[in-house]
């Protein structure tokens, strides 16, 4: 045991050093990206925010952002979970080539995004144009909002519940079907308790990328107060206009993005220690 010792001691010092250097080697990228995110932080006096709260302007872009988001986040639960669950268990021709289609919104510039909304439901889009002849009119509306929100972050709910559908013991639902549970019950009382941690945490960062969604939003919908104006469309405005409001939104937007990150990796974290 005494001649372990000092090799033992020797190998903590020599992790310790490693440690040490590659702290150093990182320093730099940390401190390039925290820079930023603590001086957008300290740059605006927690009263002059307290204050701005109350403007009219940022109220009624976080009204619109908070309704957009939870109707466009339910949309995707709501016809995405049959999707991903379809990808996750059956094997079918085109299924590859579905699954690169839904990963493309995610890659896409938003820009780009924000165009191709616009061909295909504007008003002289393929099918915005069969709908103008009706009276209903799409583009520039607070639908439009809700349509581009849904278009670049539904991708990340479909995705991670993929991936939870996947990841669930086929063998607990076969044992259930045996007992003599339907199809729905099965996915009610096994399937989806069991992959809720991946569904809740694609739920959340669906909303977070809604709530952040700017590209596509101000080419599809525009950029109207009170109607299509969302919080990252306010910030813009605010650039050129009144800083303290894009300051305001900025460091909301900076603490919700930070919440639903934690809350995300403390889900990951817990079903990984599950595992």
């Amino acid at each position: 045991m005494e001649l372990r010792l000092p090799r033992v001691s020797t190998r903590r010092q020599k992790g310790r050093r490693a440690t040490l250097w590659l702290l150093l080697l990182s320093a730099p990228m940390l401190i390039f990206l925290v820079w930023p995110l603590v001086a957008l932080v300290t740059r605006i006096p927690l009263s002059l925010l307290i204050e701005n709260l109350s403007n009219l302007e940022v109220i009624q872009a976080i009204r619109l952002s908070l309704t957009t988001t939870a109707l466009s986040t339910s949309t995707a639960l709501l016809f995405g979970t049959p999707l991903a669950y379809l990808l996750a268990r059956r094997d079918f021709r085109g299924r590859a080539s579905i699954d690169t289609l839904i990963d493309l919104p995610m890659v896409l510039p938003p820009s780009v995004a924000g165009i191709a909304l616009l061909i295909a439901f504007g008003r002289r889009g393929w099918l915005g144009a069969a709908l103008n002849d009706l009276g209903l009119s799409l583009a520039f509306t607070t639908a439009a909002v809700v349509m581009a929100q849904i278009f670049v972050a539904a991708p990340f709910y479909i995705k991670a519940a993929i991936a939870g559908f996947a990841g669930v013991d086929r063998d607990l639902e076969k044992a259930a079907a045996i007992d003599g549970a339907n199809a729905w019950q099965i996915f009610r009382h096994i399937t989806a308790p069991l992959a809720r941690s991946a569904l809740f945490g694609g739920a959340v960062m669906t909303w977070a990328r809604a709530l952040g969604e700017f590209g596509a939003t101000i080419i599809f919908a525009g950029n109207f107060p009170g109607r299509t104006q969302t919080m990252p469309l306010a910030i813009y405005i605010g650039l050129e206009l009144e800083l303290s409001v894009a300051l305001t939104l900025s460091a909301i937007l900076l603490a919700t993005s930070f919440l639903v990150l934690f809350v995300v990796k403390r889900l990951l974290h817990q079903q990984l220690s599950a595992i």
